[in-house]
C-alpha cells in the first residue's frame, strides 16, 4: 500500500468515527430509549431505528458515504401498504375496490403520515442538516412523512409484521372513525373548480395578496375571486396550503348563500 493510499484509508476511518460521534450524541442510549417508550417495545437492533433516523441532508452535511433512511423507507412504504389495505379489506367487507383504495390513499398520504409523526414526537429523533434543522421548528412534512415510513420498515425487519400491524393500527388508523368521514373530499380547489364549470363560471383566480414572517418561517395569504362575486382568503406555510384554505373559505360562502335561499 503506498502512502496516498494509506492516508485516504485513514482519512476515512477519522471521518467514520467522527460520523459515528455525532450519531450516538444525538441519538445516545436515553434518547432510544425514549424512543423505545414511544413505540410501546424493546428495540432489539438499534442500528436499524438509527438508520431509520438519518435523513439524506445530514449525511451531505456531515460529507458521509454512509446509507440515509430511504432504503427503509422504500421497504416500510411497502409495508404499510399492506397492511392499510388487509385492515380495510377485513373491516369494510361489502365495500368495493374503489372505496377501500381511496381510503388507503387518505390513511396513508403524506399528510396523514406526517401529522402522526409529529404526534409520537418523531421530529425530536430525526438527525437533520443543520441548514434544515434551522427551518425545521414545525417540521417538515415530506422528512416527517418519510422518517415515519423508514421507522416501520425498521420495526419489521426487528420485530417481523405482526409488530408493525400494531403499530400501524395505534398510531394511524383510528377505529371510531366513522365509514363516511373517510370520503371527506379535503381537496378544496378541486371542489371551487368542479363548482365553477357546474355554473359555467371562469376558472377560480389565485393570487397572492401578503406574505410575511422570517424566510423560513414564512406565511402567505392568497385571495381566491370567482365570478367577481365570490371570493376567499386563505393562510399557509406554502402557498398551495394557502390556496387550498382560500377555496375552501370560498365554497363556505357558497354553501352558506345556498342555504339561506
Amino acid at each position: 500500500m503506498n502512502l496516498l493510499s494509506w492516508l485516504y484509508k485513514k482519512l476515512k476511518q477519522r471521518e467514520k468515527q467522527r460520523h459515528s460521534k455525532v450519531i450516538s450524541k444525538h441519538l445516545s442510549a436515553s434518547k432510544l430509549s425514549e424512543l423505545e417508550a414511544i413505540l410501546g417495545f424493546e428495540i432489539k437492533n438499534k442500528s436499524h431505528y438509527i438508520r431509520a433516523l438519518i435523513h439524506r441532508s445530514f449525511l451531505e452535511y456531515m460529507e458521509a458515504d454512509d446509507d440515509s433512511n430511504e432504503r427503509l423507507e422504500f421497504l416500510g412504504d411497502s409495508v404499510l401498504s399492506l397492511v392499510v389495505a388487509e385492515y380495510l379489506f377485513e373491516n369494510f367487507p361489502d365495500k368495493d375496490e374503489g372505496f377501500l383504495t381511496k381510503v388507503r390513499a387518505k390513511l396513508v398520504n403524506r399528510l396523514a403520515l406526517s401529522d402522526s409523526a409529529e404526534s409520537m414526537g418523531l421530529q425530536k429523533f430525526i438527525l437533520v442538516s443543520k441548514n434544515l434543522s434551522d427551518r425545521f421548528s414545525a417540521a417538515s412534512k415530506t422528512v416527517l412523512s418519510d422518517a415515519l415510513e423508514a421507522l416501520i420498515g425498521a420495526i419489521y425487519l426487528d420485530h417481523g409484521l405482526q409488530t408493525c400491524k400494531n403499530f400501524i393500527q395505534r398510531v394511524l388508523i383510528d377505529p371510531n372513525i366513522k365509514e363516511g368521514d373517510y370520503l371527506i373530499d379535503e381537496n378544496y380547489k378541486s371542489q371551487l373548480l368542479e363548482y365553477a364549470q357546474a355554473n359555467k363560471f371562469e376558472i377560480p383566480s389565485y393570487s397572492v395578496i401578503n406574505e410575511e414572517g422570517p424566510q423560513h418561517e414564512r406565511i402567505f395569504t392568497v385571495k381566491v375571486t370567482l365570478n367577481n362575486n365570490i371570493s376567499g382568503i386563505g393562510k399557509g406555510r406554502n402557498k398551495k396550503t394557502a390556496e387550498q384554505n382560500a377555496a375552501r373559505a370560498a365554497l363556505s360562502k357558497i354553501y352558506h348563500n345556498i342555504s339561506s335561499e
